[in-house]
């Protein structure tokens, strides 16, 4: 078995509590490993984090432009896309959200979620 990088024919494993990155923002952070050809976040997310106020400065988009694909370990985080639609996830969802679309911790737990489509990118400046 192999840890980061690999070639198609191998095992590969990288342990989150050692990312190759971690990206910084007010009261979240998302650290990044990349696991062969795949690249997976977890995102750590305060009460009072929302993208719009907490990622939005960095990126200088409306919106989050990144679409993701999820897993709730645990807290609630609701999403709102651009055509006012909602929704709201919690421990032991798997998720897709399109670009276009703001987020939000909802109550007084940090959301611990896991990305396999948008954190190679997410929040980069």
């Amino acid at each position: 078995m192999a840890e980061g990088t690999a070639t198609r024919k191998q095992i590969v494993r990288k342990n989150m509590k050692t990312p190759d990155e971690t990206r910084k923002f007010d009261k979240g952070k998302i650290d990044i490993a990349t696991v062969g050809e795949a690249v997976v976040g977890r995102f750590e997310l305060q009460p009072g984090w929302r993208w719009s106020e907490s990622v939005k400065p960095l990126v200088g988009t409306d919106w989050c432009q990144q679409t993701h694909v999820g897993y709730v370990v645990s807290g609630r985080l609701k999403t709102k896309l651009e055509d006012g639609s909602e929704d709201e996830a919690g421990p032991g969802d798997a998720i897709f959200t399109p670009a276009g679309h703001d987020a939000w911790v909802v109550g007084g737990e940090p959301v611990i979620m896991l990305d396999f489509k948008g954190a190679a990118t997410y929040a980069k400046k």
